[in-house]
Formats: structure tokens, C-alpha cells, sequence
């Protein structure tokens, strides 16, 4: 079995206060259903786990009832940082489940193709992840804001999700987090910490988060 685990727990601060930016209208419709949407279409997942606010649950509900979405699905409460919901999500996949894509209910362009990649890589090798080549000049800051050092963009990748993984490999790695007290801000970090090689897998297709409102417009005119 292969499942997704939707975190879409996180607060936004950089929309503003009292902005949630998951429910945020696109074309009419909110951010994490743009998102939750493209998995219940997927042939490859059979399975979607939603990491959600504790107290939202009811919302959760509803938005599936209203739009329609038929594939089975459970939520799940989040943790005090990402890393604590992806690991509650993890922890709620059933035992049969093998395989598992982590997706940001914040990125709601991504494609079945990108998915399809990602989980074959992570097939190869244990783990993967949707990425993009930096194609920007690249500098590292020294404390007082000036350049400390030039970096070869051709070695530099910016990673996104979904980030797919053996079940057994991403327990191990979330696991060995917690038990060092180790903050990470994204699932491959985890498994960088254990040891695990991770495949980048070049998506090139528009996959783009919602962090800050001018992040909207152009989302409006990529969405389907």
C-alpha cells in the first residue's frame, strides 16, 4: 500500500495574524483542497492521512463532503513543530502500508507525474524528493549581513514535496531525531541524520508553496 501523509497543521505567521493561509480562496477554493485533490485523483496513492490543528477536524470534514472527495482518509492531530506532526501522520498509516509521500498542504500545484517520479525513485532508493536546480547565484552571509563566500549553484538544489519514503526508513529516521533532540525542518534532513542516501529528483514543474500573500496572484494563474 501506498499512502500520503497531508501536513497541514502549520500556522503561516508569515501571511500575518489571524491569516490561514491553507484555507485561503484559489479560484474559489481553498489552498489544502487544491492539495488534498490531487491525491484523491492519484492512482499511485491509496491512502491519504491529513495532519491537521487539533479542533479543526470538523472543517477537515466538511471540505471533503463539499467538494467531493471519495478516496479514504483520516486526520490527525499535529505536533508542536513539523516534525512532530509528520511523525504523528507516519504513525497513523496503516500496517500494511510500504510506501508513504509527505506533501505540504500548502503546495497545491503538484503534479501526478512529479508524484509518480518521486515514488519510483524512493522505490530505487529508500528515499527521495521532488527538487529543482538553483538557477540563481548563490551566496552564504556572513553575521553582519555581507558575503562570506561564493557557492557553486551547479552542486545546489532547492527541495520541496512531496518527499517519499520506505515506511521503515522514515520511522527509523524520526525516531533517531527524537530520541538526539534534533530539529529538522524538512523529512529528508531525518534521514540525512541516520545515514540514508535521498534521491533528488528533478520536478521542473511549477510547484510553488504558499508562504506570504504575493504568492497568491501567480498561483491563480497556475492552478487548474
Amino acid at each position: 500500500m501506498t499512502s500520503v501523509v497531508i501536513v497541514a497543521a502549520g500556522r503561516g505567521t508569515r501571511m500575518g495574524p489571524g491569516v490561514d493561509k491553507l484555507f485561503l480562496p484559489l479560484k474559489g477554493i481553498p489552498v489544502v483542497v487544491h492539495c488534498w485533490r490531487r491525491f484523491d485523483a492519484s492512482p499511485g496513492i491509496d491512502d491519504i492521512v491529513l495532519v491537521v490543528r487539533d479542533g479543526w477536524q470538523e472543517s477537515f470534514h466538511e471540505l471533503a463532503r463539499i467538494h467531493q472527495l471519495r478516496k479514504p482518509f483520516r486526520l490527525v492531530a499535529g505536533g508542536a513543530e513539523r516534525q512532530d506532526s509528520v511523525a504523528n501522520g507516519i504513525a497513523a498509516l496503516k500496517p500494511d502500508t510500504e510506501w508513504v509521500a509527505i506533501h505540504d498542504g500548502a503546495r497545491p500545484l503538484i503534479t501526478e507525474a512529479a508524484l509518480a517520479r518521486c515514488l519510483e525513485a524512493a522505490r530505487q532508493y529508500g528515499a527521495a524528493v521532488a527538487a529543482q536546480r538553483a538557477v540563481d547565484t548563490i551566496k552564504e552571509a556572513a553575521a553582519d549581513g555581507t558575503i562570506s563566500r561564493h557557492l557553486n549553484r551547479n552542486l545546489l538544489w532547492t527541495v520541496q514535496t512531496p518527499q517519499c519514503f520506505h515506511v521503515p526508513i522514515i520511522r527509523k529516521a524520526m525516531a533517531a531525531v527524537k530520541a538526539a533532540g534534533q530539529q529538522v525542518t524538512d523529512d529528508t534532513a531525518a534521514c540525512e541524520f541516520i545515514g540514508q542516501p535521498v534521491r533528488l529528483v528533478e520536478c521542473p514543474e511549477p510547484n510553488l508553496k504558499v508562504t506570504a500573500p504575493g504568492d497568491l496572484p501567480l498561483l491563480e494563474s497556475l492552478v487548474g
